[in-house]
């Protein structure tokens, strides 16, 4: 089997409770294909009136995500193509965003480059003690663009400088918590599996309109990002194709 059909988007619904859960071969990195699942999924979960509240969660008990697919990353040959290619999350991004149902985030283990991204965009995100993150993109020549806007609004322009300046480092967990990114560590995932599901089943019991209200509130100021987004991801798609980046990439190949 390839590491194209190893790959999913799959989604269950019980009570109320849409879990959507994301996997790939390669570390829990997305290539645009599984992105695209994903950003369609989490739209139809908020179109879905038998749903109360998304978790968000990866496959494996490693990694959470790895960011973007490399071998993808590495193919590209024009500015177009760059630009679809960062899309990705971009459109991701948007769709927790636009989502009316709270999102709950569910990190197991280490966040790099746009799974900082998806972490930043749930509405509320659990971690364990093995769920380092780092913003690796500078260190490819790319900067982290696209996700940016969704990590600064999470732990602010000090905090996204900080991981984003100093690009090879993994922050550990207990300071993205004292910076926003997460609500809660835990010990083990069976500690946060279960945090998790007492949360989710707790939100079920409340006002889905009033929710709803709640997540236009929080978002308030990001009307502009399907725009921004757009620009950010088109920046990166320049900038990939590089003489620096290029010969970045050659490491990878």
């Amino acid at each position: 089997m390839s590491d194209i059909e190893q790959a999913y988007v799959k989604h269950d619904i019980e009570n109320g409770i849409a879990t959507v859960e994301f996997s790939t071969p390669e570390h829990n990195s997305m290539p645009g294909n599984i992105l695209a699942k994903l950003a369609d999924t989490i739209t139809e979960m908020g179109e879905n009136d038998e749903v109360k509240v998304v978790i968000l969660k990866s496959g494996g008990d490693r990694t959470f995500c790895a960011g973007a697919n490399f071998q993808e990353l590495i193919s590209i040959e024009t500015r177009e193509e760059g630009l679809q290619f960062f899309l990705g999350f971009a459109n991701v991004i948007n769709a927790m965003r636009k989502c009316p149902k709270f999102i709950i985030g569910r990190v197991q283990g280490k966040a790099v480059g746009g799974g900082v991204g998806l972490a930043s965009s749930v509405d509320y995100c659990m971690a364990t003690k093995y769920a380092s993150i780092k913003l690796s993109e500078l260190n490819l020549g790319i900067g982290p663009f696209t996700v940016g806007p969704a990590v600064q609004r999470k732990i602010g322009v000090s905090g996204f400088s900080h991981i984003s300046i100093n690009a090879n480092k993994f922050y550990d967990p207990e300071w993205a918590r004292e910076k926003g990114l997460y609500t809660e560590v835990f010990d083990s995932t069976e500690e946060m599996d279960k945090a998790v599901q007492e949360l989710t089943e707790e939100l079920c019991t409340f006002n889905p309109v009033a929710m709803a209200e709640m997540k236009k509130m929080y978002w308030k100021g990001t009307e502009d990002w399907d725009k921004l987004l757009h620009e950010r991801a088109d920046i990166s798609g320049k900038l990939v194709l590089s003489e620096f980046t290029k010969e970045k990439l050659k490491d990878y190949k």
